[in-house]
Parts: structure tokens; C-alpha cells; sequence
């Protein structure tokens, strides 16, 4: 990571603001039966910890993607990371690798022909 995106991760991390909105995470915290209430800074830590996360993983994938000549970070670059970072695979569910259509019904006839002929 170069120094100008540490500063900014450093001052992010730094500051009492957040982005998201505590609303909404608040109620994807409630919608666990476990959860009956909210500790007022455990919500604001727990916004702020998505916060960083989401950073981290942004800019993790854009390091290592191929939207640095134009400054962009796109699906596949998330997708990319997801799967070949260890750190990530938890992910891969959320951001599977884009296939085309044809390629996985030819995937599927193989699978079927695998199944037919033990």
C-alpha cells in the first residue's frame, strides 16, 4: 500500500465520521434472533470496523487488479481477490467468478455425462 492511501486509511480510521449508516446496521445487527439490544458503541465500532473492512478490500483488489491504468475496480478485480487471497475466501460465495452462459451449460453436459457413466 503507498504511503498517501496509509495516511488516508490512518486518518479514516482516526476521525469520529462514518459513512455508512449506522441505521442500517443496526438493523442487520437486530435481525440476529441472539440480539436483543445494541450497546451504542458497539454499533458505532461495529459501522466503523465494516468501514475499514470494505476499504481493505477495495484496495487490496485494486492493488492487485487490472484497473490501475485506469483507475477503476471492477467486479472481476473483487471476484479475482476473493478467490486467490486466503484472507478473502470467505468471500467467494458473494463475489463468484463471472461465467458465460454457454460455458457452464457445457460444464453441466460434462457433469451429467460424469454422472451417467460411473
Amino acid at each position: 500500500m503507498s504511503d498517501s492511501n496509509m495516511e488516508k486509511v490512518e486518518q479514516a480510521s482516526s476521525s469520529k465520521t462514518i459513512s455508512l449508516p449506522i441505521s442500517r446496521v443496526r438493523l442487520i445487527m437486530k435481525s440476529s434472533p441472539d440480539v436483543s439490544c445494541i450497546n451504542q458503541d458497539a454499533l458505532f465500532l461495529t459501522t466503523k470496523a465494516t468501514e475499514l473492512f470494505v476499504q481493505h478490500l477495495a484496495l487490496s483488489s485494486f492493488k492487485n487488479g487490472s484497473g490501475k491504468e485506469t483507475n477503476t475496480l471492477s467486479y472481476s478485480d473483487l471476484a479475482s481477490i476473493a478467490e486467490e487471497t486466503e484472507t478473502f475466501q470467505f468471500l467467494t460465495d458473494i463475489f463468484p467468478k463471472k461465467i458465460l452462459a454457454r460455458d457452464y451449460l457445457k460444464s453441466l453436459e460434462e457433469m451429467k455425462k460424469e454422472d451417467e457413466n460411473p
